[in-house]
């Protein structure tokens, strides 16, 4: 399975902005931290937001911020909130099409791993995956920055 790229985005921002000064971060900082499209980063942070992982605060000193503990945000939640499909198989999901669906056991097996692949997923948190700050401050650029964004 490969998560598109807006799940992918969603996770280096939650990572940047847990290890970022007062947890906060502007689009334009964080597209250059990770050498990615500001544009499609703005897509993905209003989708961030209205998932309720990240409040945009307008304004001089504003940006985008955590708006909970790191330690309460699961990767399987943000994967979810940024992903619309999980179908790895078709009979997974809405649309049917294939002649054996419902007399084969594929859809069991991989219904099987899609649960065990985000029991994994709900297990780890944006804590665990951020927790080496020195590392990620380092590879992000943010060893010197201000904490004003």
């Amino acid at each position: 399975m490969r998560h598109t790229q807006h799940a992918d985005f969603a996770l280096r921002v939650l990572l940047y902005l847990r290890v970022a000064p007062e947890r906060r971060g502007s689009i334009a900082h964080i597209a250059e931290a990770h050498r990615v499209s500001h544009h499609h980063l703005n897509k993905v942070v209003r989708r961030m937001g209205a998932a309720g992982l990240v409040e945009t605060v307008r304004g001089r000193g504003g940006g985008i911020q955590l708006v909970r503990d790191p330690s309460t945000i699961t990767v399987g939640e943000i994967m979810r909130a940024m992903e619309d499909d999980f179908a790895v198989v078709e009979c997974l999901g809405p649309a049917r099409f294939c002649q054996v669906a419902g007399v084969c056991g594929a859809r069991n097996v991989f219904s099987h791993a899609l649960d065990a692949y985000f029991a994994v997923l709900d297990h780890a948190t944006l804590e665990d995956v951020a927790g080496n700050d020195q590392g990620l401050r380092g590879a992000l650029g943010l060893s010197g920055r201000s904490t004003r964004h």
